[in-house]
């Protein structure tokens, strides 16, 4: 098989792609061959070494958790997939020496899902990890239907997913994005939409007392906390933007797992247009360092996806 690794942290130009025997699944595994994987902000993250002081340097570090494939083999115990099957699945072991941006990848059977109907391997890659992270952060803020809650970066990755889905369970959003987002965020589901560097001052013009819970999808950090009312709920989508609690407020950080329950639940929303698949930019596996050059533009839209 062939998979993308690096031997140090650096820019793009630390990337490889090298060619190693495809494992064979061992009991409670599934081998896909994967069709397309995306690429997203932590990965990134994970090349340049931003990641260093949780994971050390643990080379060869294999990158990507998100895939779309077809199941090649089964290994004992597993009744779920059979040859042949279409799957969606993430990868989040977080630290291996081989990731989901190669042309194969073992995976629990649990991590993985039915492909969405009608989307395309690219499409269908570029969600995993995104939808589950924000269907999770809002079940962490445990919020009623008729709640209020604002979605900082709501025209991002995580943050398109966390509008949508907030509103399908019948909270009351507010989306925080750039200007121009704003057309695109309200017609994802956002009852209310504001900008600007200040996210509490806009937001309590809207909402005097506060709003209900707050997911900080941009990682703004504590200066959002002012826009959520004493007794709120917020939280994070990465451990070092967790602000300390103030006025009541419930603090938490969302740490994405795979759930295969979850995920196939995800899979029917997009299917019935819920929730929304945006392919950015394609490039081919050997074209993984100018994939990461594309990802790294500001104000991007959607996920870049590696093909095999």
């Amino acid at each position: 098989m062939r998979t993308v690794i690096s031997h140090r942290y650096g820019g793009p130009e630390v990337l490889e792609v090298v060619e190693l025997p495809t494992p064979s699944p061992g009991p409670d595994q599934v081998l896909v061959a994967v069709r397309a994987a995306a690429l997203n902000p932590v990965d990134l993250a994970m090349r340049d070494g931003l990641m260093a002081s949780a994971i050390g340097e643990p080379f060869p570090l294999g990158l990507g958790w998100d895939i779309a494939g077809t199941v090649e083999a089964v290994g004992d115990g597993v009744d779920r997939w059979v040859v042949g099957d279409e799957v969606v699945g993430l990868r989040d072991e977080f630290v291996g020496p081989t990731g989901a941006h190669a042309t194969h990848v073992v995976l629990p059977p649990d991590a993985l899902a039915p492909a969405p109907r009608g989307a395309s391997a690219e499409e269908a890659a570029t969600f995993p990890l995104n939808t589950l992270t924000a269907s999770q952060a809002l079940d962490l803020l445990g919020l009623e239907p008729g709640s209020s809650v604002v979605v900082t970066g709501a025209a991002g990755g995580v943050g398109d997913y966390v509008v949508a889905l907030a509103a399908h369970r019948g909270l009351t959003v507010v989306g925080v994005a750039r200007p121009a987002d704003e057309p695109d965020v309200r017609a994802n589901g956002a009852a209310e939409f504001v900008s600007g560097t200040d996210v509490g001052a806009a937001v309590r013009e809207l909402l005097p007392d506060g709003a209900d819970g707050l997911v900080d999808a941009a990682q703004v950090g504590a200066p959002a906390l002012a826009a959520v009312r004493d007794g709120g709920h917020f939280v994070a989508v990465s451990d070092p933007s967790e602000p300390a609690t103030e006025r009541g407020i419930t603090v938490a950080t969302v740490h994405v797992h795979h759930d295969a329950e979850q995920q196939a639940a995800l899979v029917r929303l997009v299917e019935d247009g819920t929730l929304r698949l945006r392919v950015a930019d394609t490039f081919a596996l050997d074209d993984v360092a100018k994939a990461h050059e594309a990802a790294a533009r500001p104000g991007l839209r959607g996920r870049v996806v590696l093909t095999v």
